[in-house]
């Protein structure tokens, strides 16, 4: 299954990006050159935790987001992107 957003259209806030959360088994986030990976089922952070590294200044979901299977990467690493799609 493949659904696409353009996220000029589309926006993501709180309870969209929460949701898209609960879906997945890992979260990834990357802001700059720090990842930090959230491991949904054995250990899953609060709410505030996974919104802080979620959503932007503007309150919504950071682009570029994608799910693969069953992992979510919010923002963007070579490394962590090469190993996700490979």
């Amino acid at each position: 299954m493949k659904d696409q957003a353009d996220a000029k259209k589309v926006s993501f806030e709180g309870k969209d990006a929460l949701k898209l959360a609960g879906e997945v088994s890992k979260v990834v986030v990357m802001k700059g050159k720090k990842v930090t990976t959230f491991d949904m089922k054995k250990d899953p952070p609060s709410d505030e935790e996974l919104l802080k590294g979620m959503l932007g200044p503007s309150g919504k979901l950071r682009a570029p987001t994608i799910r693969v299977g069953k992992t979510l990467l919010v923002g963007f690493s070579d490394a962590e992107y090469g190993a996700a799609l490979t």
